[in-house]
């Protein structure tokens, strides 16, 4: 028999039967029925605080990279893929037009080609778990250059926002038809952009430096206020190896009948 309740079951297991220390093993049976937990709806907050990512102190130290798929073919080269890096302190975007089909090897040519050469090597990578950026290539090529990369869980927006919203951008573009999906931006040189400042430009140099540092300041005001939001409606749960758990098949996109009725 469903119960929908250990209060609502406790009243009708006491309107009809006793036994010694019925209420503890009822409540043992009730919490370790997995029927039970299939079917009862959680009203409690979500597990899981929000944590905070380490902030670059300059621009393209700390960046995000995603990918847009299944695009229309365009142009002489056919780029059906676009491959998308946000740099988490100026909120710079670059979108470099590729091909779905291509190896670990070209999207790190493609990286090397386009960010390391014009913007150096960032400290820290942001992306998901795709196979172009967990291969052994890429494994490599992070030990080489000395860079942090994190894997975000899937499903979980928070973590990669920024990739996410330039992404949707990109596919909103999409929709209205233009042939250049994502133009090409100029590619300077890395000696270029790191010449030492002019005389004359020193003044113009401690202006910026101030602002970077303002902007790294309330970057990391706003993360904590959004941290403090986001932890309000969530709690701390700590799972251990060996713990048994139910996992949610809402996101399951291979099992049959409507998600609402699912196990």
């Amino acid at each position: 028999m469903v119960h929908m309740s250990e209060d609502r079951k406790r009243g009708t297991v006491a309107s009809t039967a006793w036994w010694t220390k019925w209420e503890q093993e009822l409540s043992e049976y009730i919490k370790t029925c997995q029927r039970f937990q299939k079917a009862n709806i959680k009203n409690r907050n979500k597990y899981g605080l929000l944590q905070i990512i380490e902030e670059g102190k300059h621009p393209w130290e700390t960046i995000n990279m995603g990918w847009v798929t299944g695009l229309a073919p365009r142009g002489k080269e056919n780029f059906n893929s676009c491959l998308v890096m946000v740099d988490r302190y100026s909120k710079s975007v670059r979108g470099l037009p590729c091909h779905k089909e291509e190896t670990a090897m070209d999207t790190a040519l493609l990286f090397w080609n386009n960010i390391i050469s014009t913007c150096g090597v960032p400290e820290i990578i942001i992306s998901d778990r795709d196979p172009k950026f967990t291969s052994k290539l890429w494994t490599n090529l992070y030990e080489i250059l000395g860079t942090k990369v994190a894997f975000y869980t899937a499903y979980h927006p928070q973590t990669d926002c920024l990739a996410e919203m330039m992404i949707q951008t990109l596919e909103e573009i999409t929709l209205t038809g233009r042939k250049e999906v994502v133009p090409l931006l100029p590619v300077d040189t890395l000696k270029e952009n790191l010449l030492t400042i002019h005389p004359t430009a020193k003044e113009f140099h401690e202006m910026w430096k101030r602002a970077y540092e303002t902007a790294s300041k309330c970057i990391a005001e706003a993360k904590e206020y959004k941290k403090q939001r986001y932890d309000k409606t969530h709690v701390d749960q700590d799972f251990k190896e060996g713990d048994q758990v139910l996992v949610s098949t809402l996101n399951f996109n291979n099992l049959k009948g409507p998600k609402k009725l699912r196990d």
